[in-house]
């Protein structure tokens, strides 16, 4: 029988140099920040596992499940329809107030509750963040998934309304998907900021109902981009989630598109979204630290 006898010496810069290929040290970056696309790209999977975490989450021991999808935009509907369209006899370019509102309201939930559900993101999930490494970017974009499906949801019932309000469907339907898309993108942008600031300052997220609540009137929900009297509605375009629900109640009610407002929207959309991701790539660096 032979031995096999093997030299440590020999082995040991072999050793070395695969446990220094084995080895990543993660640390902060000084300067600019990119926001790793690439990177993004290839945790898909995790995504997708974060957003049905939420969905279960969310919908768990509930007692109506995903009919609070429904229930919030249709329940605000008729409030809005009995004090501003009955009694206030508000404007709806010509229309019925309760389909004019809902229009709004689809958009707007969406937008409102995700806003809030991304705040509040990186400090929820900062027995995650402290364990393990991925893109810190995942845990806001997951945010959007769960408020995504409840607007998908929520256009179902829409469809509904205006069947039974006897409004026909027009060719303007097909450019839903794009101003779906550019209500994710205001969210996400505003979430972004909003989580890495809350992560910052915890007082922050007091705030943040207050702040929608405000950002609420300053849109066209309760009211047509018409009632705004036309020497500010420059000012007015500056805020953009009014291209987005003049968007949608052109693209599911038949109206005419205003340019103008959409223009300005995806304008405000790039710059607010460029912002936040900028800052919240800033605070990641020691976002582990500060939680």
């Amino acid at each position: 029988m032979s031995t096999l006898t093997t030299d440590a010496g020999a082995l040991g810069p072999a050793i070395d140099d695969a446990a220094d290929d084995m080895l990543r040290v993660i640390e902060p970056r000084s300067g600019w920040v990119p926001i790793g696309w690439r990177e993004l790209w290839e945790y898909r999977e995790l995504l997708g596992f974060l957003v049905w975490r939420d969905v279960k989450v969310r919908y768990k021991q509930t007692v109506l499940g995903a009919a609070w999808a429904i229930l919030q935009p249709l329940m605000t509907m008729v409030i809005f329809t009995l004090l501003f369209g009955r009694w206030a006899k508000m404007p709806s370019d010509g229309l019925p107030y309760a389909p004019f509102a809902f229009a709004a309201l689809v958009p707007w939930t969406f937008f409102s509750n995700a806003v809030g559900t991304s705040a509040n993101s990186l400090v929820g999930n900062t027995h995650l963040i402290s364990k393990v490494y991925f893109p810190r970017l995942l845990i806001t974009l997951s945010s959007l998934g769960t408020g995504l499906i409840d607007l998908l949801v929520a256009l179902g019932v829409m469809l509904a309304m205006l069947a039974w309000y006897g409004s026909g469907v027009t060719w303007h339907l097909l450019t839903l998907p794009a101003f779906i898309a550019l209500a994710v993108a205001v969210a996400f942008g505003v979430g972004a900021a909003l989580s890495a600031l809350c992560a910052v300052y915890r007082d922050i997220r007091y705030l943040i109902p207050f702040i929608t609540q405000l950002w609420m009137f300053a849109s066209p929900v309760i009211y047509p981009v018409s009632f705004i009297p036309e020497r500010w509605r420059w000012i007015f375009y500056l805020n953009p989630l009014v291209g987005v629900i003049d968007g949608f109640r052109a693209s599911l009610l038949g109206l005419p598109f205003n340019g103008a407002a959409i223009a300005c929207s995806c304008a405000m959309t790039l710059v607010i979204g460029w912002a936040g991701l900028v800052y919240f790539r800033r605070v990641e660096r020691r976002v582990a630290d500060l939680l």
